[in-house]
């Protein structure tokens, strides 16, 4: 579940931010910013924190219109926003062909297989997965504010926009794996 690090940042400001998202946006941005110092600190290559990389200019951008701007109408929307965001910046990981999964998949993984068709076709399943969530879920959170659907909704979408691409993450690899050694047999 070493993936779900790097949503951290964002539990954080779905948390503050729902009452305070000045300070939720600064939370998160605290946050993001605390686990990249960390994880370079251990060596961790760059390359393997492009979701910490993108988590942080979102939240520096955020935090600077929360402050300058705090009745903003982009106040209602904030769930809304930083999962388009994450949505973004999934899909343009695949378009760059460097899908955000695989610098995570990469510390747990052998170097050895970093360069193996299976583990390289993984990693973009796994990606579009996280950004048709993402989207989906960025959609669905702009209706619910939109209609005033309230909290309730607004977090049972989020947690299901988290909780089926985290079980797809848990589960696809191995069922690849085994599938792709039976297909070489």
């Amino acid at each position: 579940m070493n993936y779900l690090r790097g949503f951290i940042p964002w539990i954080v400001f779905a948390a503050v931010g729902s009452s305070h998202w000045q300070w939720g946006a600064v939370a998160a941005l605290a946050v993001g910013a605390w686990l990249f110092y960390a994880d370079r600190k251990r060596g961790v290559c760059g390359d393997s924190l492009i979701l910490e990389q993108s988590t942080i200019a979102f939240f520096a951008v955020l935090s600077v219109i929360a402050f300058a701007a705090p009745d903003s109408g982009l106040r209602e929307y904030g769930g809304a926003l930083a999962t388009g965001w994450l949505a973004l910046t999934a899909w343009g990981t695949l378009a760059a062909r460097r899908p955000f999964t695989t610098g995570i998949a990469k510390r747990q993984a052998p170097r050895e297989v970093w360069n193996n068709p299976v583990f390289i076709r993984i990693n973009v399943v796994l990606t579009s997965v996280w950004a048709a969530a993402f989207t989906l879920t960025a959609a669905g959170l702009a209706v619910i504010d939109a209609e005033s659907l309230g909290s309730t909704v607004s977090i049972a979408v989020q947690v299901a926009g988290f909780a089926i691409p985290a079980f797809i993450t848990a589960q696809y690899p191995e069922r690849a794996r085994r599938a792709a050694v039976q297909k070489a047999a």
